[in-house]
């Protein structure tokens, strides 16, 4: 099938300059709100990766999401996210950037075109194949991404992917391809508007479900969140509050005590 960018073709707007702010504003949010039925068409390949993924983690393994520019730091973002909300190790999910660290916050010329660099960049987080690869790229072309996933490949290590375009090399070298067509972007190939929204409403899917299946989510609380300030602290007293009918000074006390909601209600449930 022949590939077509269509993250490149040419906005559905025109003389954008010559338009105000509020007419601005308005175009882009009607080009926003196509995104979530982009995303609901791609549900059956999101679900068929987070299986995998579910399995995966439980037999020890880790997620690793891989991308450049906006994409690697969408999959840095969810990645960070995940020990504090749902009070995993640092290392279960890592977020990896083409141009290392230092791409986070400023662009590193032709980083995403090493074909070595994202290999390597694994291998120095000791893969396996108990883990999970997930390349992360609006295009579907970026070489960093697709040479790691296909050196995943000829290592037995599970793959999977996030495009915006159709029948992209990434999907092609990925397992377990999410492919989210979004279509032309405002600014013409500004990736980090539709597609960047794209991948983060998928990312949170993939990360969230996950957690769940995992067992880190109790009713629809986040009974192994961190408390890592005041406002969680607090909202930690009051999930404790909700399961047991204790006074905020005795959640709270109980809290301390424990560290943590979950353990805190189930010494108060074995008390009991």
């Amino acid at each position: 099938m022949t590939f077509i960018k269509t993250t490149e073709q040419d906005s559905n707007h025109d003389h954008l300059e010559k338009m105000s702010v509020i007419e601005l504003l308005q175009n882009i949010n009607t080009e926003d709100q196509t995104v979530p039925n982009a995303v609901a068409k791609a549900l059956p390949q999101i679900e068929a990766l987070v299986v995998q993924i579910v399995t995966k983690l439980q037999h020890g393994g880790r997620l690793f999401y891989m991308g450049a520019g906006t994409s690697g730091r969408l999959g840095i973002v969810d990645a960070s996210e995940c020990p504090p909300t749902f009070g995993v190790p640092h290392d279960l999910v890592v977020g990896l950037i083409a141009g290392g660290d230092t791409a986070i916050r400023k662009a590193v010329e032709f980083a995403e075109d090493s074909t070595q660099q994202g290999w390597d960049d694994l291998q120095s987080h000791g893969i396996t194949t108990k883990d999970v690869v997930v390349g992360i790229a609006a295009s579907g072309t970026t070489p960093y991404v697709i040479a790691a996933l296909k050196a995943c490949n000829a290592n037995a290590i599970l793959t999977g992917c996030i495009a915006c375009n159709k029948n992209s090399p990434l999907a092609e070298a990925a397992q377990f391809p999410i492919e989210v067509v979004v279509g032309p972007e405002f600014v013409t190939g500004s990736s980090r508007m539709k597609a960047g929204t794209a991948q983060k409403l998928v990312l949170n899917m993939i990360s969230t479900a996950t957690m769940i299946q995992l067992g880190h989510v109790k009713g629809n609380k986040m009974v192994d969140m961190q408390l890592s300030n005041h406002k969680l602290v607090d909202r930690g007293a009051k999930m404790i509050m909700a399961a047991t009918g204790l006074s905020k000074p005795e959640a709270l006390t109980l809290l301390q005590q424990h560290k943590s909601v979950r353990n805190a209600v189930k010494h108060y449930n074995d008390g009991k």
